[in-house]
């Protein structure tokens, strides 16, 4: 087996509006103070889920980017739907908006991820755990705090947060029942302000720097990997 990555795209310039509307508000941050929360292009959570999200970020005091999808109105917390809605922020508690819009940007249905991860305003990823977007947070040097909904992301999940330990996780099953408002501050605040956050940074850094290595031309690990397997396969 021949080990080939991390395979991620690399962050390209921002180009439309909304894009140069968020990049703008990044760049007058701070750097690593802003809480970055995606779900992925297919990861719905009920209104249920959504209310307590946004209340546990408002109360976690800390800036925040949320790329916000409609709620899918079930009990269920998580769901799985690559449906696209012009009311993604209607299901956001009433006031919301504006007790936030100093700390926070709400982004409708979709942002640039892979740039957003890499600006230095950005310190902390909620995120479900799916590969692409590990990846991406480790080659960013961001720590996650994982949020798995289905597939895979719960072994990922695992791996990362309790093995790697380049993460934290809720406690709370997410595909199960809803994650209350106390448990994401406190999620939150634990990597952004706590000292277990200090040393997922630490940790999720080192992991940046090996990626780079294992990616360097001629030498890294990844990079002699796959040149042996375009010389076997000539």
């Amino acid at each position: 087996i021949l080990a080939i990555g991390p395979l991620v795209r690399r962050p390209t310039k921002p180009s439309d509006a909304t894009s140069r509307e968020l990049f703008s508000w990044l760049d007058k941050q701070p750097n690593e103070s802003v809480v970055y929360v995606c779900f992925g292009s297919g990861g719905n959570l009920s209104t249920f889920q959504q209310i307590e999200l946004a209340h546990g970020l408002e109360h976690s005091q800390q800036r925040f980017v949320w790329v916000v999808r409609q709620p899918t109105g079930v009990k269920d917390s998580a769901f799985f739907s690559s449906g696209k809605s012009e009311d993604d922020i209607d299901g956001l508690p009433e006031g919301f908006l504006e007790r936030t819009r100093h700390v926070g940007l709400v982004v409708p249905e979709w942002a640039p991820q892979s740039e957003v991860l890499n600006h230095a305003a950005v310190g902390g990823f909620v995120c479900h755990g799916g590969w692409n977007s590990t990846l991406e947070s480790i080659r960013s040097g961001v720590a996650m705090m994982m949020w798995p909904l289905y597939a895979e992301q719960r072994m990922n999940a695992t791996m990362v947060a309790e093995e790697l330990q380049l993460a934290s996780r809720t406690e709370t099953m997410p595909w199960r029942v809803v994650v209350g408002r106390d448990e994401v501050k406190g999620m939150i605040r634990e990597v952004m302000v706590g000292e277990k956050g200090e040393g997922i940074r630490e940790r999720v850094k080192a992991a940046q720097r090996s990626g780079e290595k294992a990616l360097e031309e001629g030498v890294g690990s990844s990079y002699k990997a796959l040149e042996m397997v375009v010389k076997k396969s000539c």
